[in-house]
């Protein structure tokens, strides 16, 4: 699979999101994405109870641990990431989680607004 370039959002190298869980399509602990990559897996952000509550409602459980597949199950807290059509569709509900920029995939802004993705930031000062 190749990937694309590695750049955040912001233009910058893109920062790590998360390894506990090891997230990522990539599963590498980056919202790095490719071709492959069809969900588009490039918003980094810190899940809520409401979020995964919508996210299950949609047909994506994303707090039931799956061992098959070595998924250990999210809870609220965790970092992930999330696909942009997801986020963008929990955004529009008024559930969107909280986003990490400078982890947050170029790749997203196919799908979402920097303006939505900058409401929702963790990591802007």
């Amino acid at each position: 699979m190749k990937q694309e370039p590695s750049l955040n959002v912001l233009g910058e190298p893109l920062a790590a999101c998360s390894s506990e869980p090891m997230t990522g399509f990539f599963r590498d602990g980056c919202c790095n994405t490719s071709e492959e990559d069809a969900g588009s897996h490039t918003v980094c952000c810190e899940l809520t109870a409401e979020f995964l509550a919508f996210s299950r409602s949609r047909g994506n459980d994303l707090s039931t641990p799956r061992p098959e597949f070595g998924f250990p199950g999210l809870k609220p807290g965790d970092r992930w990431c999330l696909c942009a059509p997801r986020w963008q569709e929990a955004w529009r509900a008024n559930c969107a989680p909280r986003v990490f920029l400078l982890s947050t995939h170029q790749g997203a802004l196919e799908h979402v607004s920097l303006s939505a993705l900058k409401e929702h930031a963790r990591d802007l000062s």
